[in-house]
């Protein structure tokens, strides 16, 4: 049944539990498959009311700070796989309390907490920890520059020629990610990459975790390559394999509904303004960029048809996004619903001007709509001094 926009406030972020539970059917059933761990990345989903629904089907999650790991222990209750691009002294001795996982993202890092993490391995017998290093197998195919973790210059990772011919006492894992909404074809010749330059070193691991980006709910998707790939490089180098997909748990599972508040001439352009902004709520739509979809418009601008730019309500002027055709002129009041807004664009919501935050909830699978956070004065106030 289709969703009764009536019953939702604007701006709403709305999470649809149906399509939720369709892609985590999915995923589970390339893990088992593969004989692989797929694990939820807060980076790309951190909606925590929806944590009980991906525990029914994951068995971990992923960290990149403190704050991540504490809302993984607290609203999933598992032990969090944790990587930073670097740790603050303070913060690691907690970091190590709470994570299954350590993954350090240089060998200076590495030396720098190695005492600590046998330390804390000596005094918390029965607290397993394993920790792996990061390394950049110098392939990707990520055309924006932003998202590409291969770049020259890149940060994030420790290539070949820095490390030994065999790892570090106290290494047990490797990692990579350097997709970004990718396919298993483009799985494959990362692997490729991979293998030439750290072969050797992935027959002494014991795990192999291969990042984000593994896009297996698209429709296209090539699973059976993915279950093969994933499979045959954990037999091959006999250990375990983590995936750990950030767009993949919450693709195409909802929308952002917004509502128009303004219709105006600029220039002999129609300009709708919206009761949300893209800078502030919808920010990966310019950093990528890409366009997003509205439900029941044209993406495209078509000649004879109402056609409208949309405009968020922050003082930016760059808070626009495209030009779209409608059937019918739009009138203030209309509701103008964003497709797929759930994973990545929620996540990096901010209060910029002053505007509100998007609402939060949940579309249930019993045809209702659940509320579960609005957000007002006093979320914006306790972003500042």
């Amino acid at each position: 049944m289709p969703i009764e926009y009536s019953q939702i406030p604007s701006p709403c972020f709305v999470l649809e539990e149906e399509l939720l539970r369709k892609n985590l059917r999915l995923i589970d059933s390339v893990q088992k498959s593969a004989g692989c761990k797929i694990i939820l990345a807060l980076k790309g989903f951190s909606m925590y009311s929806a944590f009980p629904i991906v525990k029914e089907y994951l068995s971990g999650a992923t960290a990149s700070s403190l704050n991540e790991v504490k809302l993984i222990n607290d609203f999933i209750g598992y032990q969090s796989h944790t990587y930073m691009p670097a740790y603050l002294d303070q913060e690691f001795g907690e970091i190590m309390e709470r994570s299954s996982h350590i993954t350090f993202n240089s060998l200076s890092q590495w030396e720098r907490f190695k005492d600590r993490v046998e330390a804390f391995k000596e005094s918390n017998p029965s607290h397993e920890l394993s920790c792996g290093i990061r390394v950049n197998p110098q392939y990707s195919e990520v055309a924006t520059d932003m998202y590409n973790p291969c770049v020259p210059g890149s940060r994030l990772g420790v290539t070949r020629d820095k490390l030994p011919d065999v790892l570090p006492d106290g290494i047990d894992g490797i990692h990579f990610h350097t997709l970004c909404e990718n396919g298993s074809d483009t799985l494959e010749r990362t692997l490729q990459a991979l293998e030439s330059r750290f072969g050797d070193l992935l027959h002494q691991a014991k795990w192999l975790n291969m990042g984000g980006g593994h896009l297996m709910t698209r429709e296209g998707y090539d699973l059976d390559k993915l279950i093969f790939l994933v499979s045959t490089i954990k037999k091959k180098y006999n250990l375990d394999v983590i995936l750990e997909p950030g767009s993949a748990i919450a693709w195409r599972t909802g929308e952002l509904v917004t509502t128009v508040l303004d219709v105006m001439d600029s220039q002999g352009i129609d300009v709708a303004i919206l009761d949300t902004s893209f800078a502030a709520h919808m920010p990966d739509t310019l950093e990528m960029p890409y366009k997003p979809v509205i439900k029941g418009a044209h993406q495209e601008a078509i000649a004879g048809k109402p056609t409208y730019r949309m405009g968020g309500m922050t003082c930016l002027a760059g808070d626009f996004i495209g030009d779209y055709s409608f059937d019918r002129p739009l009138q203030i009041g209309d509701k103008i619903i964003f497709e797929d807004m759930i994973h990545y664009t929620m996540v990096k919501t901010t209060t910029f001007n002053g505007v509100n935050l998007p609402s939060i909830g949940m579309w249930k699978e019993s045809q209702e709509f659940r509320l579960v956070r609005s957000y007002g004065y006093e979320s914006f106030k306790d972003r500042l001094s």
